[in-house]
């Protein structure tokens, strides 16, 4: 990137000696060399995909071709293309894809579809978090209005008296968070067994947050003829186990184009006490290359420090934790959206469900707790094919 100040990441004066002299992570989790920190960008040429439809093309509801057109939709992504196209066709589907390509339509097409042209469909989808369910909801329920169903939307961190009466209608499209989801089954009130339709959204991730047993009883729990979409960036061991323990005979739609991380400038920042390092963070910001970022730390009072801190300093900033009720972290993600604020201070866990395409810049005030958490925060800058910056804290 032309007139960036790569330098001011102190890249040349690296500590290539004893591992545990560089201050990687040691209180908790793995020890990770502060040398995986630092790379430089490898950006990839983008190979333009061609689209073998039209959304214009695809058999479903008169109703969901009109809202399609309202969206703007004419040419499908690549996730797209194909999982809209498998899934009319009944199969399970494997999509291995990046947050930010599109596959919210990719399933929600073929889903609402079949809700809307066959009154025994029933659908669940499950997101890792809280946002991620909201903006899943928010596509649904703009590819489906006037289909004639009613939905429900389980999270935490709002009051059960709207879920409540919007089980109580019965609905044949519930969208939730796996631990919500399965209070609603425990109490009753949320009942899977003609629930035909599945869908797990960045099934990795809710293994990573310790969701796998929540998952497989919810898997367990429903009509056991059913169509299953599973949507994943990675496809190791546990993630393959899932999916086939859950699934028949699924088609497999890989939109990955590279390695993660590959467009993104990862470099480090050494810093010797408290005050140095919030001095370093300060003049980071306010360098002319940082126009959005996520600056993250390890625990919500450290969140919530660390961003009064930076707006007393004059940044347009705000944070985002698990301490915050659910509609305090929508009001701060639409503000990071809307450009209201350009620094969001978060932790791991409340940032899963960010899908905003224009960071560019994730700070990593604290160090991650192990590798792969490196890898999923870092991936939220240099999207869309853009170049992103990826800078790590590391004490002296």
């Amino acid at each position: 990137m032309p007139g960036y100040k790569y330098s001011v990441y102190n890249s040349a004066k690296r500590n290539t000696g004893n591992r545990r002299s560089g201050g990687g992570n040691k209180r908790r989790g793995e020890y990770i060399n502060p040398e995986r920190f630092i790379k430089a960008a490898t950006p990839m040429e983008e190979t333009l995909y061609e689209s073998k439809h039209k959304f214009a093309d695809f058999a479903v509801a008169t109703i969901i071709h009109d809202n399609l057109t309202a969206k703007g939709y004419e040419t499908p992504s690549a996730i797209q293309d194909q999982t809209i196209a498998l899934g009319l066709e009944g199969n399970d589907v494997i999509g291995i894809a990046d947050t930010g390509t599109g596959k919210t339509a990719a399933f929600a097409v073929p889903i609402i579809n079949q809700i809307v042209t066959s009154q025994n469909s029933r659908a669940l989808i499950v997101a890792p978090t809280r946002e991620l369910a909201q903006q899943i909801e928010d596509e649904c329920r703009s590819i489906g209005k006037g289909g004639g169903f009613t939905g429900a939307l389980l999270i935490g961190g709002t009051g059960m008296g709207t879920q409540l009466r919007d089980l109580k209608n019965k609905p044949r499209l519930v969208i939730g968070t796996p631990g919500r989801i399965k209070d609603h089954m425990e109490r009753g009130t949320l009942k899977l067994d003609l629930f035909n339709l599945v869908v797990l959204d960045e099934v990795d991730r809710m293994l990573d947050m310790g969701f796998v047993n929540d998952v497989s009883f919810i898997l367990d729990s429903m009509a056991p003829i059913r169509q299953s979409f599973f949507f994943s960036a990675t496809m190791d061991p546990r993630v393959q186990g899932l999916i086939r323990t859950f699934s028949k005979d699924p088609k497999t739609v890989s939109v990955k184009s590279g390695e993660t991380g590959a467009n993104i400038h990862q470099d480090v920042v050494r810093f010797s006490g408290t005050h140095e390092k919030m001095e370093k963070l300060h003049d980071l910001l306010i360098s002319n290359e940082v126009a959005k970022v996520i600056v993250f730390d390890e625990t919500q009072r450290n969140v919530e420090k660390l961003s009064n801190e930076l707006i007393t300093r004059g940044f347009k900033a705000d944070a985002i934790h698990g301490g915050k009720s659910q509609g305090q972290r929508q009001r701060a993600l639409d503000n990071f959206k809307g450009n209201r604020t350009n620094v969001l201070v978060a932790t791991d866990v409340a940032a899963r469900g960010i899908d905003v395409s224009d960071i560019t810049h994730v700070i990593n005030y604290s160090q991650p707790q192990s590798y792969q958490d490196y890898v999923h925060r870092i991936g939220r800058a240099g999207r869309a094919g853009n170049v992103g910056y990826a800078i790590t804290f590391v004490s002296k």
